[in-house]
């Protein structure tokens, strides 16, 4: 189990960075396409979730985790 923390962690972090960037995303999506053309949120999701947009997300997840394992380190 104690060989398993570390990818926990990692997973862990990246998912929740990974959640943070489409709640972002998905929250100026609506917030844009309802206030213009009344847009549902279904519609939102549809144009969110792209194999673009999960390319950046788990790229910058990647990024946040080895940011966050640095400063972990540092302090």
């Amino acid at each position: 189990m104690k060989r398993q923390a570390p990818l926990l962690r990692a997973v862990t972090e990246t998912g929740f960075i990974m959640f943070l960037f489409y709640s972002n995303l998905l929250m100026g999506e609506f917030t844009r396409s309802n206030s213009l053309h009344g847009k549902s949120i279904v519609a939102a999701v549809v144009d969110v979730f792209t194999f673009t947009n999960f390319c950046i997300g788990t790229f910058s997840a990647v990024i946040g985790h080895f940011v966050v394992e640095y400063i972990r380190k540092k302090v």
